[in-house]
This record gives C-alpha cells, structure tokens and sequence, in this order.
C-alpha cells in the first residue's frame, strides 16, 4: 500500500491492486456472474479501501457487499508507537527463546510500511487523542533538575520518534549500519493516508463495519516516570513503556475501528480481541443476517445494531383436577454497541398479570402472571430474564 513516486513501490501497489482486480473477475466469472460479497478482517480493510478508492469503477463492477471486521481505519497509535521505539514480542516469558528477540523485531518494523501506516491519524478528530507522553528531566530555573511531564499529539510526537532513532543501527555483514526512522516510507504512508481519507463508497454496495469491544486497547504511551525522568531521548530505546488503554479490542482501539468514512448501513461493536473476534459466535450470526445466509435471523435487529441472542428456553405443562397450567422461562443476551457499563445499578424488575373469560365450548377463566428482570449491562451484554405461569380453570 505505498503510494510513493518511487518506481519500485508504484510497482509493487500496482502489482498488487492487479492480483485483486483478476481474483474479483475470476470469482465473479465463475459464480455465473453474480456479485460478490468481502468480508476483511484488520489490514485486509485497508487494502480494500485503497483499492476501492484507486479502482472505484471494478470495485463497484464486481463488489455487491463488503465488511469490515476489526479494521484499523484511523491507526493502532499505541501499539504502534511503543513498537517503533522498542520493537515488539509475540510471546512472553521463557517462550521469547524460541523466537525472534524483540530489538531484531525492533529494527525490521522500522523498515515495515505497515506499521507506519498504522500511526496514529494526526488529522483525525480523535475523541480521545491517542499521547506520547515522556517524563523528561528539566532544568527547575535554581540549578537544579526536576521532572515534569511532556504530551505530544500524533503529530508532534512524529518529531520525538525521529529524534529517538536518529543514532539507532543495525549490524549487518560486519558493519554497523545506520537505522533511523524512515522519512520515505513516512511520506508512503503519509499519501496512503490521504487517499483513504478521500474514499467513497459506489452507491451500489453494501458496506458494514464490525468492531471489537471490551477489551484493554493501548492508546496512548507514557515513558519514564517522576523518580526516573528521561534526560536524553534516546534512552527512550531501552526504556519500558507503560500504556494508557482505552475500549477496544486489545489491538485496534474501538474509535479507530468504527471510524471507517463510509457510509456504513451499520456499525456494530461486539466483545471480543482482535483476533478472536473473526471466529466469534456473535460476529457469525451478524454476518449471515447481513449476507441473508442461511434461515432468516429473527433475533437481530440491524436498525438499532444489536443481537438478541436466546439463550435459555424452558416450558412445562400439566393439568391439575380442572386447571390447566403452563410455565415458562426464557433468557436473552442483548449484545449492543453501546459498551458503557452500569454494573452499580439495581436490576430492573417490571411484574405484569392478566386475566380474562374465555367462551367455547366451556367457559374459562384464564390468567397469567409475567416478571421480567432485566440486568444492568456489562461490557456491552445485557441479560434479559422472563418468568410467566398461566392457569386456565373450566367454570
């Protein structure tokens, strides 16, 4: 995705733009010529926003629906940050061995144009601004030190990264060779991001966005403390960062993910990681109502974006001398996007009854008696329980 004059990287993009052209002709020529529905997952969203930006006119040939699940549209800014500077693990504990360290992760991801197109949008309105923060050790004006805590926006904090890496190398082949941050591929990264800024959606697809919810998101990244300040930036290098989270899906933090510019029909957030969530049983269940896969789902609700999933259904019947008795209990999931917790508030508990005669051939008298509780929900699922007992008695 390096857009760049640079001929070898305009070859690359186009090279791959053409792969994903023919595998959309060939799908839709072998599917008789019926379009096609993509469902992405992480990066594969912004592949495909750039391709339907470059290539609008194939796109909207071939392309009847797309979704996009976990997709960092606006970046993944503190995990990116503190990988730039440090590098990152897949692993922890004694398992890091057996893999690559994390400084030879460190010093391929400064060369990885995917991680700096996964920097933080500097020019999005971000509700929460995702910080460097550095405890930095400053003259206190008597001679003295003092620490005082520094934020940088993504912008600024651009500045700080390169200065960090501006004495970093790698060792290859004997010589020490010089790694800083690398300006070109930032400027790559800078015109990708302002194409996808300018994305439309054809009018004749069907766009979809799901997101993940619930979990710890590294957002913002804070060096140093007041007892250890940073009095050079390059120390920056070894230091231990410590993350500011935020809602997301441990990953892609929910506002960069439902942040997609397009005009989705619907944005739903469901509880789980990053990569859990593409074999999430909540997520299968919204793709095959949106794809109309399948039976018809009559427990989701696309217009207010949340699943009401059953989860107990128990009846019993049983005659009693001239009584006829039933009862019944059910319980619901609702799964919204909405994951503010209210964990402190009191179940809500509403009671109703009824009773009416009933002619036929023998006069009755039914009634029925229903409570429902309905929990406060937590980390975007609300229970939802119903009691009821009937009674028809022959007068």
């Amino acid at each position: 995705m390096q857009l760049m004059s640079n001929s070898s990287n305009k070859t690359w993009l186009q090279e791959t733009m053409d792969k994903f052209s023919a595998k959309l002709e060939s799908i839709h020529a072998s599917s008789g010529g019926k379009k096609i529905n993509i469902i992405t997952h992480s990066m594969g969203g912004l592949l495909v926003k750039c391709f339907m930006c470059l290539h609008g006119e194939i796109f909207e040939k071939y392309v009847k629906t797309w979704i996009a699940i976990a997709a960092p549209f606006q970046g993944a800014p503190g995990y990116i940050t503190a990988s730039l500077l440090n590098g990152t693990s897949f692993v922890e504990g004694w398992e890091q061995n057996f893999f690559i360290s994390k400084w030879s992760m460190h010093q391929l991801l400064i060369e990885c144009p995917s991680i700096y197109e996964l920097m933080g949008n500097p020019n999005f309105s971000w509700d929460v601004t995702p910080l460097l923060q550095i405890w930095r050790e400053k003259d206190d004006g008597n001679g003295g030190l003092r620490a005082l805590l520094e934020s940088y926006e993504p912008m600024e904090a651009l500045d700080i990264v390169a200065n960090a890496l501006s004495s970093n190398t790698v060792v290859y082949n004997g010589l020490q060779l010089p790694l800083p941050l690398n300006l070109e591929i930032l400027q790559w990264a800078n015109k990708t991001r302002e194409i996808l800024s300018s994305a439309k959606l054809p009018a004749s697809v069907k766009f979809y966005n799901i997101y993940g919810i619930s979990c710890d998101t590294a957002h913002s990244v804070c060096y140093g403390s007041e007892l250890t300040p940073i009095s050079d930036l390059k120390q920056l290098l070894p230091c231990q960062s410590k993350y500011i989270c935020v809602n997301g899906d441990g990953t892609v933090a929910a506002e960069s993910a439902k942040a997609d510019g397009l005009n989705a029909l619907a944005r739903v957030g469901v509880p789980a990681d990053h990569r859990g969530i593409i074999c999430d049983r909540h997520v299968f269940r919204i793709l095959k109502h949106w794809l109309k896969a399948g039976e018809p789902d009559p427990f989701y609700n696309p217009l207010n974006d949340y699943v009401i999933l059953p989860t107990a259904f128990e009846i019993e019947r049983h005659s009693e001398e001239n009584k006829e008795v039933a009862s019944v209990k059910e319980e619901w999931e609702i799964i919204s996007s909405n994951c503010d917790n209210s964990t402190e508030l009191p179940p809500l508990i509403r009671d109703l009854s009824v009773n009416a005669y009933v002619d036929g051939k023998e006069q009755s008298l039914e009634e029925a008696h229903a409570t429902i509780v309905v929990h406060p929900q937590s980390n975007g699922v609300q229970n939802v329980e119903l009691r009821a007992v009937s009674v028809a008695t022959v007068v």
